[in-house]
Protein backbone atom coordinates (compact mmCIF):
# COMPACT_ATOMS: atom_id res chain seq x y z
CA UNK A 1 0.00 0.00 0.00
CA UNK A 2 0.93 3.62 -0.11
CA UNK A 3 3.85 4.22 2.25
CA UNK A 4 2.36 6.83 4.55
CA UNK A 5 -1.08 5.26 4.64
CA UNK A 6 0.36 1.83 5.35
CA UNK A 7 2.28 3.18 8.32
CA UNK A 8 -0.74 5.07 9.58
CA UNK A 9 -2.95 2.02 9.34
CA UNK A 10 -0.32 -0.10 11.06
CA UNK A 11 -0.38 2.21 14.06
CA UNK A 12 -4.10 2.87 14.11
CA UNK A 13 -4.86 -0.84 13.93
CA UNK A 14 -2.07 -1.81 16.27
CA UNK A 15 -0.23 -3.48 13.45
CA UNK A 16 -3.21 -5.80 13.12
CA UNK A 17 -5.38 -6.92 10.28
CA UNK A 18 -7.32 -4.24 9.01
CA UNK A 19 -13.80 -9.97 -8.64
CA UNK A 20 -16.20 -11.31 -9.20
CA UNK A 21 -14.59 -13.28 -12.09
CA UNK A 22 -12.22 -16.22 -12.12
CA UNK A 23 -9.11 -14.26 -12.99
CA UNK A 24 -7.11 -14.96 -9.83
CA UNK A 25 -8.84 -12.00 -8.22
CA UNK A 26 -10.48 -11.91 -4.81
CA UNK A 27 -12.63 -14.99 -4.21
CA UNK A 28 -16.34 -14.67 -3.60
CA UNK A 29 -19.11 -14.39 -6.15
CA UNK A 30 -20.38 -10.84 -6.51
CA UNK A 31 -23.14 -9.48 -8.76
CA UNK A 32 -22.20 -8.87 -12.39
CA UNK A 33 -22.17 -5.34 -13.76
CA UNK A 34 -25.65 -4.32 -14.82
CA UNK A 35 -27.03 -1.61 -17.08
CA UNK A 36 -27.86 1.34 -14.80
CA UNK A 37 -30.77 2.35 -17.00
CA UNK A 38 -32.59 -0.83 -16.05
CA UNK A 39 -32.05 -0.45 -12.32
CA UNK A 40 -33.80 1.57 -9.66
CA UNK A 41 -31.24 4.01 -8.35
CA UNK A 42 -30.90 4.34 -4.58
CA UNK A 43 -28.73 6.81 -2.69
CA UNK A 44 -29.25 5.13 0.68
CA UNK A 45 -26.15 4.94 2.88
CA UNK A 46 -26.70 2.41 5.63
CA UNK A 47 -23.41 2.34 7.56
CA UNK A 48 -20.93 4.95 6.32
CA UNK A 49 -20.99 8.32 8.05
CA UNK A 50 -18.32 10.04 5.98
CA UNK A 51 -20.27 10.73 2.81
CA UNK A 52 -23.77 11.16 1.42
CA UNK A 53 -25.27 11.46 -2.05
CA UNK A 54 -28.39 13.46 -2.84
CA UNK A 55 -30.20 14.29 -6.06
CA UNK A 56 -30.94 17.90 -6.94
CA UNK A 57 -33.02 18.25 -10.13
CA UNK A 58 -30.64 17.31 -12.96
CA UNK A 59 -27.49 16.60 -10.93
CA UNK A 60 -26.28 14.93 -7.75
CA UNK A 61 -24.45 16.37 -4.79
CA UNK A 62 -21.71 14.30 -3.19
CA UNK A 63 -20.98 15.47 0.35
CA UNK A 64 -17.84 14.42 2.22
CA UNK A 65 -18.45 14.83 5.94
CA UNK A 66 -15.36 13.40 7.56
CA UNK A 67 -12.34 13.04 5.24
CA UNK A 68 -9.96 12.74 8.20
CA UNK A 69 -10.36 12.54 11.99
CA UNK A 70 -11.84 15.68 13.53
CA UNK A 71 -12.22 17.40 10.16
CA UNK A 72 -13.97 20.75 10.56
CA UNK A 73 -14.94 21.34 6.92
CA UNK A 74 -17.63 19.55 4.91
CA UNK A 75 -16.92 19.26 1.19
CA UNK A 76 -19.63 19.34 -1.48
CA UNK A 77 -19.25 18.30 -5.10
CA UNK A 78 -21.59 18.44 -8.08
CA UNK A 79 -21.86 15.24 -10.11
CA UNK A 80 -23.39 16.14 -13.45
CA UNK A 81 -23.49 14.90 -17.03
CA UNK A 82 -21.62 16.78 -19.75
CA UNK A 83 -24.91 17.64 -21.45
CA UNK A 84 -26.53 19.06 -18.33
CA UNK A 85 -23.37 20.93 -17.35
CA UNK A 86 -23.49 22.81 -20.65
CA UNK A 87 -26.95 24.13 -19.79
CA UNK A 88 -26.19 25.68 -16.42
CA UNK A 89 -23.63 27.48 -14.31
CA UNK A 90 -22.83 27.41 -10.60
CA UNK A 91 -21.87 30.27 -8.36
CA UNK A 92 -18.20 30.50 -7.45
CA UNK A 93 -17.61 28.92 -4.05
CA UNK A 94 -21.03 27.24 -4.03
CA UNK A 95 -19.40 23.82 -4.39
CA UNK A 96 -15.89 22.48 -3.92
CA UNK A 97 -15.78 20.92 -7.37
CA UNK A 98 -17.78 20.10 -10.48
CA UNK A 99 -17.26 16.54 -11.74
CA UNK A 100 -18.55 15.45 -15.13
CA UNK A 101 -19.95 11.93 -14.93
CA UNK A 102 -19.35 9.25 -15.82
CA UNK A 103 -15.69 9.76 -15.02
CA UNK A 104 -13.42 8.70 -17.89
CA UNK A 105 -9.95 9.40 -16.46
CA UNK A 106 -9.15 9.09 -12.77
CA UNK A 107 -6.20 9.26 -10.40
CA UNK A 108 -6.52 7.57 -7.00
CA UNK A 109 -3.97 7.80 -4.21
CA UNK A 110 -4.62 4.76 -2.01
CA UNK A 111 -4.61 1.07 -2.83
CA UNK A 112 -7.91 0.81 -0.95
CA UNK A 113 -9.55 2.66 -3.86
CA UNK A 114 -8.48 0.14 -6.49
CA UNK A 115 -10.83 -2.75 -5.58
CA UNK A 116 -13.86 -0.48 -6.06
CA UNK A 117 -12.71 0.40 -9.58
CA UNK A 118 -12.28 -3.27 -10.41
CA UNK A 119 -15.57 -4.38 -8.85
CA UNK A 120 -17.30 -1.79 -11.00
CA UNK A 121 -15.30 -2.87 -14.08
CA UNK A 122 -13.77 0.61 -14.33
CA UNK A 123 -10.11 -0.20 -13.73
CA UNK A 124 -9.23 1.00 -17.25
CA UNK A 125 -10.12 4.57 -16.22
CA UNK A 126 -7.18 4.62 -13.81
CA UNK A 127 -4.33 6.61 -15.37
CA UNK A 128 -2.06 7.50 -12.44
CA UNK A 129 -1.12 6.29 -8.95
CA UNK A 130 1.56 7.19 -6.36
CA UNK A 131 3.63 4.21 -5.25
CA UNK A 132 2.66 1.68 -7.90
CA UNK A 133 4.82 -1.05 -6.32
CA UNK A 134 2.25 -1.25 -3.52
CA UNK A 135 -0.50 -2.34 -5.92
CA UNK A 136 -1.19 -6.09 -5.71
CA UNK A 137 -4.13 -6.61 -8.07
CA UNK A 138 -3.06 -8.60 -11.12
CA UNK A 139 -5.35 -6.68 -13.46
CA UNK A 140 -4.11 -3.27 -12.36
CA UNK A 141 -0.50 -4.46 -12.16
CA UNK A 142 -0.73 -5.45 -15.82
CA UNK A 143 -1.88 -1.94 -16.70
CA UNK A 144 0.96 -0.48 -14.65
CA UNK A 145 3.50 -2.72 -16.37
CA UNK A 146 2.30 -1.77 -19.87
CA UNK A 147 2.46 1.93 -19.08
CA UNK A 148 -1.29 2.62 -18.91
CA UNK A 149 -0.98 3.77 -15.27
CA UNK A 150 1.74 6.36 -14.59
CA UNK A 151 3.84 6.45 -11.44
CA UNK A 152 3.16 9.65 -9.47
CA UNK A 153 5.77 9.47 -6.73
CA UNK A 154 4.72 9.57 -3.09
CA UNK A 155 1.33 10.47 -1.67
CA UNK A 156 2.79 13.13 0.60
CA UNK A 157 4.61 14.69 -2.36
CA UNK A 158 2.87 13.89 -5.62
CA UNK A 159 4.64 14.54 -8.90
CA UNK A 160 2.28 17.33 -9.88
CA UNK A 161 3.99 17.89 -13.22
CA UNK A 162 3.20 14.37 -14.39
CA UNK A 163 -0.25 14.41 -12.82
CA UNK A 164 -1.24 17.68 -14.47
CA UNK A 165 -0.01 16.38 -17.83
CA UNK A 166 -2.37 13.41 -17.46
CA UNK A 167 -5.30 15.84 -17.05
CA UNK A 168 -7.61 13.49 -15.11
CA UNK A 169 -11.29 14.25 -14.63
CA UNK A 170 -10.85 13.89 -10.88
CA UNK A 171 -8.22 12.99 -8.28
CA UNK A 172 -9.30 10.91 -5.29
CA UNK A 173 -7.07 12.08 -2.48
CA UNK A 174 -6.08 10.72 0.89
CA UNK A 175 -5.02 13.00 3.69
CA UNK A 176 -4.76 13.28 7.44
CA UNK A 177 -5.45 17.00 7.74
CA UNK A 178 -6.09 18.53 4.30
CA UNK A 179 -2.74 20.33 4.17
CA UNK A 180 -1.26 18.47 1.18
CA UNK A 181 0.55 21.06 -0.94
CA UNK A 182 0.49 18.86 -4.05
CA UNK A 183 -3.26 18.22 -3.83
CA UNK A 184 -3.88 21.93 -3.27
CA UNK A 185 -1.78 22.69 -6.36
CA UNK A 186 -3.82 20.23 -8.40
CA UNK A 187 -7.06 21.76 -7.19
CA UNK A 188 -5.87 25.25 -8.12
CA UNK A 189 -5.19 23.90 -11.62
CA UNK A 190 -8.96 23.29 -11.84
CA UNK A 191 -8.72 19.52 -11.55
CA UNK A 192 -11.22 18.48 -8.86
CA UNK A 193 -9.77 16.76 -5.80
CA UNK A 194 -12.06 14.70 -3.58
CA UNK A 195 -10.74 13.51 -0.24
CA UNK A 196 -11.81 9.93 0.41
CA UNK A 197 -12.38 9.16 4.08
CA UNK A 198 -13.11 5.43 3.92
CA UNK A 199 -10.35 4.70 6.44
CA UNK A 200 -11.95 6.94 9.09
CA UNK A 201 -15.16 4.88 9.28
CA UNK A 202 -15.87 3.01 12.50
CA UNK A 203 -17.00 -0.41 11.25
CA UNK A 204 -15.97 -2.91 8.57
CA UNK A 205 -19.23 -2.57 6.63
CA UNK A 206 -19.09 1.23 6.80
CA UNK A 207 -15.68 1.17 5.15
CA UNK A 208 -16.83 -1.27 2.46
CA UNK A 209 -19.87 0.89 1.71
CA UNK A 210 -17.60 3.49 0.10
CA UNK A 211 -17.97 1.52 -3.13
CA UNK A 212 -21.18 3.58 -3.45
CA UNK A 213 -19.00 6.71 -3.51
CA UNK A 214 -17.26 5.35 -6.61
CA UNK A 215 -20.54 4.10 -8.05
CA UNK A 216 -21.80 7.70 -8.09
CA UNK A 217 -18.72 8.89 -10.00
CA UNK A 218 -19.32 6.33 -12.75
CA UNK A 219 -23.13 6.56 -12.87
CA UNK A 220 -23.20 3.02 -11.53
CA UNK A 221 -25.15 3.55 -8.35
CA UNK A 222 -27.31 0.48 -8.90
CA UNK A 223 -24.30 -1.78 -9.46
CA UNK A 224 -22.51 -0.43 -6.42
CA UNK A 225 -25.61 -0.96 -4.28
CA UNK A 226 -25.92 -4.53 -5.53
CA UNK A 227 -22.25 -5.37 -4.93
CA UNK A 228 -22.34 -3.92 -1.43
CA UNK A 229 -25.56 -5.75 -0.62
CA UNK A 230 -23.90 -9.06 -1.48
CA UNK A 231 -20.87 -8.25 0.68
CA UNK A 232 -23.13 -7.17 3.53
CA UNK A 233 -25.24 -10.34 3.29
CA UNK A 234 -22.17 -12.57 3.23
CA UNK A 235 -20.69 -10.73 6.21
CA UNK A 236 -23.85 -11.02 8.27
CA UNK A 237 -24.26 -14.69 7.35
CA UNK A 238 -20.73 -15.42 8.58
CA UNK A 239 -21.33 -13.36 11.71
CA UNK A 240 -24.50 -15.27 12.48
CA UNK A 241 -22.71 -18.59 11.96
CA UNK A 242 -19.99 -17.61 14.41
CA UNK A 243 -22.56 -16.94 17.12
CA UNK A 244 -23.53 -20.64 17.15
CA UNK A 245 -20.35 -21.74 18.95
CA UNK A 246 -20.06 -21.90 22.72
CA UNK A 247 -16.25 -22.09 22.98
CA UNK A 248 -14.55 -18.77 22.39
CA UNK A 249 -10.75 -18.85 22.02
CA UNK A 250 -8.79 -16.07 23.68
CA UNK A 251 -6.97 -13.77 21.27
CA UNK A 252 -4.08 -11.32 21.46
CA UNK A 253 -2.75 -9.07 18.70
CA UNK A 254 0.11 -6.77 17.74
CA UNK A 255 3.70 -6.74 18.97
CA UNK A 256 6.40 -4.45 20.31
CA UNK A 257 7.56 -1.36 18.43
CA UNK A 258 10.65 -0.18 20.28
CA UNK A 259 9.49 -0.26 23.90
CA UNK A 260 5.73 -0.17 23.30
CA UNK A 261 3.29 -2.96 22.44
CA UNK A 262 0.59 -1.58 20.14
CA UNK A 263 -2.72 -3.38 19.78
CA UNK A 264 -6.32 -2.51 18.86
CA UNK A 265 -8.58 -0.93 21.42
CA UNK A 266 -11.98 -2.47 22.03
CA UNK A 267 -13.89 0.10 19.95
CA UNK A 268 -11.71 -0.26 16.86
CA UNK A 269 -12.71 -1.80 13.55
CA UNK A 270 -10.28 -4.64 14.23
CA UNK A 271 -11.95 -5.42 17.53
CA UNK A 272 -15.32 -5.38 15.74
CA UNK A 273 -14.08 -8.16 13.47
CA UNK A 274 -13.12 -10.20 16.54
CA UNK A 275 -16.45 -9.56 18.21
CA UNK A 276 -18.34 -10.59 15.08
CA UNK A 277 -16.18 -13.72 14.84
CA UNK A 278 -17.27 -14.53 18.42
CA UNK A 279 -13.86 -14.74 20.03
CA UNK A 280 -12.61 -13.54 23.38
CA UNK A 281 -10.38 -10.60 22.53
CA UNK A 282 -8.53 -9.86 25.75
CA UNK A 283 -8.78 -6.09 25.33
CA UNK A 284 -12.38 -5.94 24.12
CA UNK A 285 -13.43 -3.80 27.08
CA UNK A 286 -11.02 -0.92 26.31
CA UNK A 287 -11.97 2.30 24.53
CA UNK A 288 -10.22 5.03 22.62
CA UNK A 289 -9.61 6.63 19.25
CA UNK A 290 -6.16 5.14 18.61
CA UNK A 291 -4.26 1.98 19.40
CA UNK A 292 -3.53 0.81 22.91
CA UNK A 293 0.09 1.43 23.85
CA UNK A 294 1.20 -0.92 26.62
CA UNK A 295 4.38 -2.28 28.14
CA UNK A 296 5.56 -5.82 27.43
CA UNK A 297 5.08 -6.79 31.05
CA UNK A 298 1.46 -5.61 31.07
CA UNK A 299 0.61 -7.58 27.93
CA UNK A 300 2.49 -10.68 29.03
CA UNK A 301 0.69 -10.83 32.35
CA UNK A 302 -2.70 -10.70 30.64
CA UNK A 303 -2.05 -12.61 27.43
CA UNK A 304 0.68 -15.18 28.02
CA UNK A 305 -1.94 -17.98 27.94
CA UNK A 306 -3.92 -16.64 24.98
CA UNK A 307 -4.99 -19.35 22.54
CA UNK A 308 -4.29 -17.34 19.39
CA UNK A 309 -2.05 -14.46 18.34
CA UNK A 310 -3.29 -12.58 15.30
CA UNK A 311 -0.99 -10.31 13.30
CA UNK A 312 2.25 -9.96 15.26
CA UNK A 313 3.19 -6.69 13.60
CA UNK A 314 5.29 -7.00 10.43
CA UNK A 315 7.32 -10.06 11.49
CA UNK A 316 7.34 -12.58 8.61
CA UNK A 317 8.44 -15.71 10.50
CA UNK A 318 8.51 -17.27 13.96
CA UNK A 319 12.29 -17.00 13.92
CA UNK A 320 12.13 -13.26 13.15
CA UNK A 321 9.73 -12.81 16.06
CA UNK A 322 12.09 -14.71 18.35
CA UNK A 323 15.11 -12.73 17.17
CA UNK A 324 13.29 -9.47 17.86
CA UNK A 325 12.48 -10.42 21.45
CA UNK A 326 13.19 -13.82 22.98
CA UNK A 327 10.44 -13.20 25.54
CA UNK A 328 7.86 -13.71 22.77
CA UNK A 329 8.66 -17.43 23.00
CA UNK A 330 7.09 -17.54 26.47
CA UNK A 331 3.59 -16.98 25.06
CA UNK A 332 1.48 -20.14 24.69
CA UNK A 333 0.46 -19.03 21.20
CA UNK A 334 4.15 -19.05 20.20
CA UNK A 335 4.78 -22.43 21.80
CA UNK A 336 1.74 -23.90 20.02
CA UNK A 337 2.46 -22.32 16.60
CA UNK A 338 -0.87 -20.52 16.84
CA UNK A 339 0.21 -17.19 15.30
CA UNK A 340 -1.37 -15.86 12.10
CA UNK A 341 -0.48 -12.92 9.89
CA UNK A 342 -1.70 -11.20 6.73
CA UNK A 343 1.67 -9.55 6.09
CA UNK A 344 3.01 -12.45 4.02
CA UNK A 345 0.13 -12.38 1.52
CA UNK A 346 1.54 -9.99 -1.05
CA UNK A 347 1.45 -9.08 -4.73
CA UNK A 348 4.41 -9.69 -7.01
CA UNK A 349 6.02 -6.35 -6.14
CA UNK A 350 5.55 -6.75 -2.40
CA UNK A 351 2.31 -4.87 -1.73
CA UNK A 352 0.35 -6.37 1.17
CA UNK A 353 -2.95 -7.57 -0.24
CA UNK A 354 -4.86 -6.88 2.97
CA UNK A 355 -4.10 -3.17 2.77
CA UNK A 356 -5.57 -3.11 -0.73
CA UNK A 357 -8.58 -5.43 -0.53
CA UNK A 358 -9.32 -6.02 3.14
CA UNK A 359 -11.29 -2.80 3.46
CA UNK A 360 -13.40 -3.56 0.37
CA UNK A 361 -14.07 -7.18 1.33
CA UNK A 362 -14.75 -7.37 5.08
CA UNK A 363 -16.75 -10.54 4.44
CA UNK A 364 -13.52 -12.33 3.51
CA UNK A 365 -11.63 -10.89 6.47
CA UNK A 366 -14.34 -12.10 8.84
CA UNK A 367 -14.38 -15.57 7.25
CA UNK A 368 -10.60 -15.76 7.60
CA UNK A 369 -10.83 -15.06 11.33
CA UNK A 370 -13.72 -17.48 11.81
CA UNK A 371 -11.77 -20.18 9.96
CA UNK A 372 -8.79 -19.63 12.26
CA UNK A 373 -10.80 -19.42 15.49
CA UNK A 374 -13.64 -21.85 14.70
CA UNK A 375 -12.32 -24.08 11.88
CA UNK A 376 -15.23 -26.50 12.15
CA UNK A 377 -17.69 -23.82 11.01
CA UNK A 378 -16.14 -23.32 7.56
CA UNK A 379 -14.61 -26.69 6.62
CA UNK A 380 -14.30 -25.91 2.90
CA UNK A 381 -13.06 -22.33 3.23
CA UNK A 382 -9.42 -21.38 2.63
CA UNK A 383 -8.31 -18.13 4.31
CA UNK A 384 -7.49 -15.46 1.77
CA UNK A 385 -5.53 -12.88 3.76
CA UNK A 386 -4.40 -14.61 6.96
CA UNK A 387 -1.85 -17.42 6.94
CA UNK A 388 0.04 -19.18 9.75
CA UNK A 389 3.30 -17.48 10.66
CA UNK A 390 6.03 -19.64 9.11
Amino acid sequence: MLQNKTFLLLLLSALFFLNCKEDKGIPGKLPPTQNPTTQKVSNTIAYAEGFSISTVSDFKVLKINNPWPNAEKTYRYVLISKEEAAKRSFMKGEYDGIIITPVKRIVVTSTTHIPALELLNEEETLIGFPGTDYVSSEKTRQRIDNGSVRELGKNEGLNTEVLLSLNPDVVIGFGVDGSSKSLNTINKARIPVIYNGDWVEKSPLAKAEWIKFFGALYNKTAQADSIFKTIETDYKTAQKLAQTVSKRPTVISGAMHKDVWYLPNGTSTEAQFLKDANVDYLYADTKGTGSLALSFETVFEKAKSADLWLSPSYYPTMDALKQANTHYTQFDAFKNNAIYTFSNTTGKTGGVLYYESGLARPDLVLKDIIKICHPELLPEYTPYFFKPLK
